[in-house]
C-alpha cells in the first residue's frame, strides 16, 4: 500500500480566510481591546493606550523577527531584560592542556624558547614534549 507523507508540517493551517487561528485570536482581542478604549474612554486615553494595543495586535499577528513568530521575540527580550547579566569568567587551569605539570609558582614548567623565528620546528618540539610527557 502506498502512503502519503505529510508535507509542510511547521505551516500553520489557514482557518479564518487568509488568518491562522493564532493571528484571528490576536486580532480580534487587541482590536476588541482597541475599540472598548474608543468607546468608553476619553479620545486622549485611547490614543495614548488604544494605539499601542493596536499596534502591539498587528506586530504578534503579522511581524516575523528573523522568520520566527513575535510573540517569541517578545518572549526573548522580556527573559532578557528580567535576568541577571553579570558574568564573571573564573580560570580553571593553569596550563595549555590538560594535567600541565607546574611549578611551584604555579606556572607552566616548559616554556618555548622566545627567540625561535621558525613557527615549525617550536610546534614540532612542543608536540614530542607532549608526546614524551609521562601519562
Amino acid at each position: 500500500m502506498r502512503f502519503e507523507v505529510p508535507q509542510f508540517i511547521e505551516i500553520e493551517d489557514k482557518i479564518f480566510g487568509p488568518l491562522t487561528w493564532r493571528q484571528f485570536v490576536y486580532v480580534a482581542g487587541g482590536g476588541g481591546l482597541a475599540a472598548v478604549f474608543f468607546f468608553f474612554t476619553p479620545f486622549i486615553i485611547f490614543v495614548l493606550i488604544g494605539i499601542p494595543i493596536a499596534a502591539l495586535t498587528f506586530l504578534l499577528s503579522f511581524y516575523p523577527v528573523n522568520n520566527r513568530p513575535f510573540a517569541l521575540f517578545l518572549e526573548s527580550a522580556v527573559n532578557y531584560f528580567k535576568g541577571s547579566k553579570l558574568y564573571l569568567w573564573r580560570k580553571s587551569g593553569s596550563g595549555v592542556y590538560k594535567g600541565a605539570e607546574t611549578e611551584g609558582n604555579g606556572s607552566p614548567s616548559y616554556l618555548p624558547p622566545t627567540n625561535t623565528d621558525n613557527i615549525a620546528s617550536l610546534s614540532r618540539r612542543l608536540e614530542m614534549k607532549a608526546i614524551q610527557k609521562p601519562n
